[in-house]
C-alpha cells in the first residue's frame, strides 16, 4: 500500500471501528501519515513489526489504531497491551493520546514511571488494566512486588527504542522480555537503526515485518533550515535575545541545548530578559516542574522553552513556530529529532543551528547526512560580539613546571636538602642492650644459641 499525495487514503479506506472513527473526527483527522497508513495492516495481522519513522511523523497513531481494533472488551485484571517509553513525560503523552483515541471506547488505561509514589500507582494497577504505559525501571519494580502481574500481555510496543538504549535501559528490558509470555506480537519503533537496535531486533523478534518511511538522515520537506557561525556561548546568547525580541514570529520557540549545565545557565541569562516568558526540562527537574514547564509551554503560557535532547524527545508540541539549536549536535541524528519538533502534521517550521569554529565537523556530519547544505546567514550588525568564556571554551593552560612530570626521576628537586649531622644516625637500638650483648655474649638468634652450647660441651671435655 503506497502513499500518495495526489490520492491519499482516507481513515474511512483502513479497517477501522465506528467508535474510533468519531474519536479521529472529533481530533480533526481524516488522512493517515505514511506510517499510520503502512503500518496498519502489518500490526493487524499479529506479526512481530519494526517501523523506521522520523520524529513527528505520528507514530503512536501508527501502532495504537491497529491495537485499539483489534482491543475487545474485558473485565480480566491484567493488563493485555505493554507499551514502554523512555520518559516521564512520553509516558503522560501517550496516555493522553490513548485516552483521545479511546473517547468513545470502554478501555482502562494507566500510566506509570518513576520519581513519583509507588504506593498510588501500586493502587491504580490493582484496580484492573488494559492498556499500561511505563517506563522500564518502574514497571519492572511493580513487576517483581507481583502487583502487576503480566502473564496476560498479548502485545508489547517499544516506542523511541533507541533513546531507551542510549538512556542503559537494555538490561532492564530483557529483564522484562524475561517474564512476559512467549506467544505474543512484538511492535518496535525508532527514528533511527543503530546497531543496538539491529542486535534486539535478532535477539527478540520473530521473521518482524520492516517499515521504513524515509532514512533518519532525510530532512522533512516542510522546515526551512538555517545557520548562524557564531564565536562563543555569550555571542550566541546576544543572538538569541534578538532573535527572541520578535514576540510575533517567535511566538513559540523550542530552543536545543546539549547539557543539563549549559541549559541551566542560557536560562539564566534569558530569564533576566524574559523572566515571564521561558521555561526550562533537563532531567535534574523535578517531575512536576518539567510537566508544567511543558504544559506552560504547550499552552502558550510560555513561549520560550529550553530543553535537553533527552527530555524533549518523542514530545508532540502543537505548533512551534522555530527550534534553535544552541549547539551544534556531534551525532547527526540527534539534530533530525531536534528539527523534527517543528513543522508537525505537515505544517511548515523553521529551524536555526547556531555552530562554532569548534562545532564545524559536526555541521558537515550533518550535511552529508542529509545530503543538503543548511544556508547559512550572516550575524545581524547590531549583535555584540562578546569576548566572554565560558568555563568549557576557556583553552586548557598546561603544567610548565610540573614537579611530577621531572624528566629525570633521580633529580632532586629544588626544595632538597642534605640532613644535618644529628639527624644523619641511624637506628642502633637501646644502647643498654647493645652493652649488655658484648659483656655477656648474647647470641642474636637460636641458631647462634644453639652452636654457643655445642662449644661449652667440647670445653668441658
Amino acid at each position: 500500500m503506497q502513499y500518495q499525495k495526489n490520492n491519499p487514503l482516507t481513515f474511512q479506506d483502513l479497517n477501522l471501528s465506528t467508535q474510533l472513527l468519531n474519536a479521529l473526527d472529533d481530533l480533526g483527522f481524516t488522512t493517515p501519515t505514511p506510517i499510520q497508513e503502512q503500518a496498519f495492516s502489518p500490526v493487524m495481522s499479529g506479526k512481530d513489526v519494526v517501523g523506521i519513522a522520523q520524529t513527528g511523523t505520528g507514530k503512536t497513531y501508527a501502532y495504537m489504531l491497529p491495537i485499539l481494533r483489534m482491543l475487545n472488551y474485558s473485565v480480566q485484571q491484567n493488563p493485555r497491551v505493554l507499551i514502554l517509553v523512555p520518559t516521564r513525560e512520553l509516558v503522560v503523552q501517550v496516555v493522553d493520546e490513548i485516552e483521545k483515541l479511546t473517547s468513545y471506547i470502554n478501555i482502562r488505561i494507566t500510566g506509570v514511571y518513576g520519581g513519583t509514589n509507588i504506593n498510588t500507582q501500586k493502587q491504580a494497577v490493582s484496580q484492573g488494566l488494559d492498556i499500561i504505559v511505563a517506563t522500564p525501571g518502574r514497571l519492572y519494580d511493580l513487576a517483581v512486588s507481583r502487583v502487576l502481574q503480566l502473564k496476560s500481555i498479548q502485545k508489547l510496543v517499544i516506542d523511541e527504542v533507541d533513546v531507551m538504549l542510549d538512556l542503559g535501559f537494555r538490561h532492564q528490558l530483557i529483564n522484562i522480555f524475561d517474564i512476559l509470555p512467549k506467544q505474543r506480537q512484538n511492535i518496535m519503533f525508532s527514528a533511527t537503526m543503530t546497531d543496538e537496535v539491529d542486535q534486539m531486533i535478532s535477539e527478540t523478534f520473530v521473521k518482524p515485518h520492516k517499515i521504513s518511511v524515509a532514512k533518519s538522515g532525510t530532512p522533512l520537506e516542510n522546515i526551512k533550515q538555517y545557520g548562524y557561525r557564531v564565536p562563543n556561548f555569550y555571542t550566541k546568547v546576544n543572538l538569541l535575545e534578538h532573535l527572541l525580541s520578535d514576540k510575533e514570529t517567535y511566538h513559540k520557540t523550542l530552543i536545543f541545548v546539549g547539557f543539563k549545565k549549559i541549559a541551566d545557565r542560557l536560562f539564566e541569562q534569558l530569564e533576566q530578559k524574559y523572566s515571564d516568558e521561558i521555561c526550562i526540562i533537563h532531567s535534574n527537574k523535578t517531575q512536576n516542574y518539567r510537566l508544567r514547564s511543558i504544559e506552560q509551554f504547550r499552552k502558550g503560557e510560555n513561549r520560550i522553552l529550553i530543553a535537553t535532547d533527552v527530555m524533549a524527545r518523542g514530545l508532540d508540541i502543537e505548533n512551534v513556530s522555530q527550534v534553535i539549536n544552541l549547539d551544534t549536535p556531534e551525532y547527526p541524528e540527534n539534530y533530525m529529532h531536534r528539527i523534527g519538533r517543528t513543522g508537525r502534521a505537515e505544517k511548515e517550521g523553521v529551524s536555526f543551528v547556531l555552530t562554532t569554529d569548534k562545532e564545524l565537523e559536526h555541521l558537515q556530519d550533518i550535511e552529508n547526512l542529509m545530503e543538503m547544505k543548511i544556508e547559512q546567514l550572516d550575524l545581524p550588525t547590531e549583535i555584540e560580539i562578546s569576548d566572554q568564556l565560558t568555563p568549557e571554551e576557556q583553552p586548557k593552560i598546561k603544567e610548565i613546571n610540573n614537579p611530577h612530570k621531572r624528566p629525570n626521576d633521580d633529580e632532586v628537586g629544588a626544595a632538597f636538602h642534605e640532613k644535618k649531622a644529628k639527624n644523619q644516625k641511624t637506628n642502633q637500638g637501646g644502647s643498654y642492650q647493645r652493652e649488655i650483648k658484648k659483656k655477656y655474649k648474647k647470641p642474636k638468634t637460636k641458631g647462634d644459641k644453639t652452636f654457643n652450647l655445642k662449644n661449652k660441651k667440647r670445653k668441658k671435655r
